[in-house]
């Protein structure tokens, strides 16, 4: 592939970065203190096609490629991490939606999504299946021309503040396992539906984190995406883009805090001299620049398979929100290292972009369900010439 970025992708790109200057670096500090979910924001987002990124044109999205996409949500998460993230998750849902939802779904839902006037939210894990996605237990049975939906989902962002749930159940039996999992798109308002407290957390605090209740949610049929059985396909192909997504919020929470490292160290004087005249900690940025270099090249590396639908696409999407999102970390810790003390008081967003990236390691599947996935398939018959 070709990784220089075309005339269109740089203007994707100065778009998406001149959005987050004006209308999120602002406010990115408040939104993490008070813990505000910026909706008037997103849907300004949606104005310029943020939240229908890759959905199809059909229903009003951009129809953008995963390389694209990726490159918009860096320069979201340069300003702030956490609302670029749920942006994300917005994306994957309404992606899912749009891709196999009904027809009614699509008409009542896919223009609000993609605009923005309406947000989504995503619920696979559940209390007691996290990396275990298809041992979930929140049950679909079906009445007649609906299904009644019991069960509970936990670590929900947006829970409580969105719109639309996608939401993964067990149509099947108990021990059917990822067959009996399928998928559907349920209003966030429909009785039976409860949610829990905003969660307080380390990080992401401008999108609310909530536990949802299913008690006897009764849901029309036309409401499930795909077929009976289709869910945890769909969750998997849903999830090879969320892990691009999210590790490009962690390059863009990484390049962040290297241009902040930047200009400090040109600005701090220790010795008689500014920090960047220091050989060690020259050194040390230059580190922190090659990693992210190398950290960007896979993932639009990872995205370019998607897109072009390679064989190998889920390793390459495991293998790049792994090495992004631990890199990404990295480089934010290491920022803190250099800004010395202020990198620790919040006058400087450098402890900002740490908290908001360190949950990265751990969601669209743990890093080390993302070495499992890739070490499987490298001990496949004929993975050496494939993995390459």
């Amino acid at each position: 592939m070709d990784f220089n970025l075309s005339e269109e992708q740089l203007a994707f790109q100065g778009a998406a970065r001149a959005f987050a200057a004006g209308e999120m670096t602002p406010h990115a500090a408040e939104w993490d203190e008070k813990k505000i979910f910026p909706k008037d924001v997103i849907a300004k987002a949606g104005e310029m096609g943020f939240c229908g990124l890759y959905s199809p044109e059909s229903v009003g999205g951009m129809g953008l490629s995963r390389v694209d996409s990726s490159i918009i949500l860096e320069e979201l998460a340069a300003a702030c991490t956490s609302t670029a993230a749920y942006i994300s998750i917005h994306n994957m849902a309404t992606w899912m939606t749009a891709t196999w939802g009904t027809d009614t779904i699509k008409e009542t839902w896919c223009g609000d999504l993609v605009t923005g006037q309406k947000l989504a939210s995503y619920c696979l894990t559940e209390p007691g299946a996290g990396s275990d996605a298809g041992s979930l237990r929140t049950s679909a049975k079906k009445d007649g021309d609906s299904y009644i939906i019991n069960g509970s989902k936990m670590f929900i962002s947006g829970a409580g503040e969105t719109d639309l749930l996608v939401v993964m159940v067990r149509t099947g039996a108990s021990d059917s396992g990822p067959k009996g999992i399928s998928a559907f798109a349920i209003p966030a308002d429909t009785d039976g539906i409860t949610y829990g407290k905003n969660e307080d957390k380390m990080g992401w605090n401008s999108q609310p984190t909530r536990a949802i209740s299913f008690e006897n949610v009764r849901v029309s049929a036309d409401h499930l995406l795909g077929a009976e059985g289709e869910g945890f396909k769909i969750a998997m192909k849903g999830l090879d883009g969320g892990r691009i997504n999210i590790a490009s919020c962690s390059i863009g929470a990484a390049q962040a805090c290297i241009n902040h490292t930047q200009a400090y160290m040109k600005e701090r004087s220790q010795f008689g001299k500014p920090l960047a005249a220091f050989q060690a900690l020259q050194f040390k940025l230059a580190d922190m620049v090659t990693e992210l270099v190398a950290a960007r090249t896979m993932v639009h590396l990872a995205a370019f398979k998607l897109d072009e639908n390679d064989a190998d696409k889920t390793t390459y999407c495991a293998m790049a929100k792994r090495f992004a999102t631990d890199i990404g970390f990295d480089v934010c810790n290491d920022a803190i290292q250099l800004h010395g003390g202020y990198g620790y008081i919040r006058e400087y967003p450098i402890e900002r972009f740490q908290r908001d990236s360190r949950v990265h390691q751990i969601l669209e599947g743990t890093n080390e369900i993302m070495r499992m996935v890739t070490a499987r398939r490298i001990l496949e018959d004929g993975a050496t010439d494939a993995i390459r």
